[in-house]
């Protein structure tokens, strides 16, 4: 028996190009989830060509060898199938969702799309417009223009610093002769993974992936070296935005180290009505109307992320309240706190493990991060080994190091330098 067994409903083959099947069979169910995930993201990105696996991600679906777009749609609709896909910053996804029956067939749909895209020029332009109005979406959102901010106070210029949909210059030069050239060094055996989940035979579904992924050339892994972390002030000021986005954290592990325990401090400072950060900031102050966080637990880093909206003239004791709050769980942990803390993650993670297509993501990242898939039992058990004065740890650790802190909407003058005042002395 292996060290770590996987759930007994899972099982994982390698092709022999590289390419990794994982098979999760959910006789319960009459629908199948399909998913191809290859270890694509902004992470993997030059400067120059940042926000291209999200430029791929769109095209992928423009066209192929042997269909259009429009037929590319309907193959997969008149099954009833839903189609979708995202970019992260470690892997980009195609999906298909629908009856069980079908699953076989998506997995050839999604090999057509995922190994013949054409890109071609004429389709090309058009999504162009289409992912330039979605920057321009995006541009125009505070949380979101905070979140990138954080992340260039955290990362600096590594590429974890850059954002999954690009810049716009980027978006606006990238010619079809560049989508094709990253899709063929980086679309590999090495770097895929077959997911389906649901009420399916699973040696089918390898011989379905075989047929569909088997001469993709195998390739090597893509690998990045972790970012060093850096921290700081960083604000925008955006015209017409009445309120302040803010997005402020630390470093914790990442995914391939001791990581739980900054899992268990996220969702004791921050994750429901109960929580210090939602009871005492918005509940009882009335600080923010927004507040939430969370561990961003990465393969080549983690990020303990605090966020919130609130009014300007709340901005100073917010950071204010916040400090003190963090201060105080480095000093002792409230054991009610941490016995709720951990229930929400194991309520969270069975509601998780329910739906196949997060089953399929999760174990799609643990083989390319760990090699191999976690069950559901050792992840449980890892977050149950955590102790009460690991978290203080992991939050005392946290206050040791450089916070990052992002700002964005309404900016106040001078405000970078009031936060250094306000918060952390070692901001």
């Amino acid at each position: 028996m292996p060290d770590h067994p996987i759930d007994p409903d899972t099982a994982v083959a390698t092709l022999a190009n590289g390419v990794r099947v994982v098979s999760i069979a959910l006789p319960n169910l009459h629908t199948a989830s399909v998913s191809v995930f290859v270890r694509s993201g902004s992470q993997h990105e030059s400067k120059r060509l940042n926000g291209i696996s999200h430029f791929v991600e769109h095209m992928a679906f423009k066209g192929t060898l042997t269909r259009d777009c429009q037929r590319i749609n309907l193959d997969a609709e008149r099954l009833g199938a839903d189609v979708n896909a995202h970019t992260d910053k470690d892997h980009t996804a195609f999906h298909l969702r629908g009856m069980a029956a079908h699953a076989g067939p998506f997995v050839q749909m999604l090999g057509d799309i995922v190994r013949n895209g054409t890109f071609p020029e004429v389709e090309l332009e058009r999504e162009r417009q289409v992912i330039l109005q979605e920057f321009i979406e995006d541009d125009d959102d505070g949380l979101s223009v905070a979140f990138k901010l954080f992340d260039k106070s955290c990362f600096g210029e590594h590429p974890m610093a850059r954002p999954v949909i690009g810049t716009r210059a980027n978006i606006e030069r990238l010619t079809r002769a560049e989508l094709t050239g990253y899709v063929r060094a980086q679309y590999t055996g090495a770097n895929v993974v077959v997911g389906v989940a649901g009420n399916i035979d699973p040696d089918q579904i390898v011989r379905d992936a075989e047929a569909a992924f088997g001469s993709m050339p195998q390739g090597s892994r893509n690998v990045v070296a972790a970012p060093a972390y850096g921290g700081g002030v960083q604000s925008r000021r955006l015209t017409g935005c009445p309120q302040s986005h803010v997005a402020l954290g630390f470093p914790i592990p990442g995914l391939t180290q001791d990581h739980q325990a900054g899992i268990v401090a996220a969702a004791l400072f921050g994750e429901g009505m109960s929580s210090p950060l939602l009871d005492q900031i918005r509940e009882r102050r009335g600080l923010v109307y927004h507040a939430a966080c969370s561990a961003d637990v990465m393969e080549l880093c983690g990020q303990f992320v605090i966020e919130a909206s609130t009014s300007p003239e709340h901005l100073d004791e917010f950071f204010i309240e916040v400090t003190r709050l963090l201060h105080a769980h480095a000093g002792s942990i409230d054991p009610v706190g941490f016995e709720r803390a951990r229930n929400q993650i194991a309520v969270r993670s069975l509601l998780a493990h329910e739906r196949p297509a997060r089953r399929i993501e999760a174990a799609a990242i643990d083989l390319f991060v760990l090699g191999r898939v976690r069950s559901q039992a050792e992840v449980a058990a890892a977050v149950g080994d955590v102790t009460p004065d690991q978290v203080r740890m992991t939050f005392e650790q946290m206050l040791a190091a450089r916070a990052s802190v992002a700002v964005a909407g309404k900016v106040g003058k001078g405000l970078n330098e009031r936060i250094l005042g306000l918060m952390l002395p070692q901001v």
